[in-house]
């Protein structure tokens, strides 16, 4: 006979009926929106029958539950009808993979840019804007567009970082300190940095190594309470170093074509 511990190793057995541990309908009516996502997502473009599949798969399931009946075979049932009523609807065959939205083969990217410098070539063919604007119009913020149209009118803005040490070895105590925010008018000013790096991240900005000519431009700047306080945290050896911030040349013309600058 075996001990005890022998039994606890091998682990649960099957039950008095002679398979494993069926799935409460709890646990089946929790599965449920998974599918019930997955429905909807086929319903927003266009294939509204999925969700009756759905539901009516659905429906026998919880009904073989609630009658008694076997909930894992249900479940089983239901999950390879719904299976294979989504490989008909967007016609995967088993065992391969699902249709991509693009094309992403060699071959394919190959004619792509084939395309491109046919385009370039072909003088009837006048494209007045570059085709990222519009992908980069929805990943702007108002505030960032408000930055923006600022850099554009105003030019390059002072910014300034402060640190604290030899020249050799310094330490940075603050960095990008600058006022281009306040200046732009943003309504979320606090928000400046996370605007400037999703700025940066776009292409329409950079972070300048290079002072501005105008000494004068950074004096209110250096004024403000961010950077004294950072200039008092670093002590005695603290000062600050002077950068810019300055529209790329793609961020020029993204402002010159996409935003109201008169």
């Amino acid at each position: 006979m075996k001990s005890e511990s022998d039994k606890r190793e091998e682990g649960p057995g099957p039950d008095r009926a002679g398979s494993s541990r069926q799935p409460s309908l709890e646990e089946l009516v929790q599965a449920a929106p998974g599918l019930a996502r997955i429905a909807a997502g086929f319903a927003r473009q266009g294939a509204a029958e999925i969700v009756n599949a759905y539901v009516e798969a659905a429906s026998r399931a919880v009904r073989a539950a609630s009658q008694g009946e076997s909930t894992a075979e249900a479940v089983q049932e239901t999950t390879a009808e719904l299976r294979a009523y989504l490989r008909e609807l967007i016609g995967v065959q088993e065992g391969s993979r699902p249709r991509s939205s693009g094309d992403a083969s060699t071959e394919a990217l190959r004619r792509r840019g084939e395309e491109l410098l046919r385009q370039s070539a072909d003088v009837s063919v006048d494209v007045d804007s570059h085709p990222a604007y519009m992908r980069i119009l929805d990943a702007l913020a108002p505030d960032e567009a408000r930055i923006l149209r600022f850099l554009a009118q105003a030019g390059a803005q002072p910014s300034v970082d402060v640190r604290a040490g030899l020249p050799l070895a310094s330490r940075l105590v603050d960095q990008g300190c600058t006022m281009v925010a306040e200046e732009a008018g943003c309504r979320h000013a606090d928000r400046v940095y996370a605007y400037l790096n999703n700025l940066h991240r776009l292409g329409l900005v950079w972070f300048s190594r290079e002072p501005l000519r105008d000494p004068r431009s950074y004096q209110v700047l250096e004024a403000q309470p961010q950077v004294t306080e950072a200039l008092e945290r670093g002590g005695r050896t603290a000062r600050t170093v002077r950068r810019s911030i300055v529209l790329t040349p793609f961020g020029e013309d993204f402002c010159a074509i996409c935003l109201p600058l008169g």
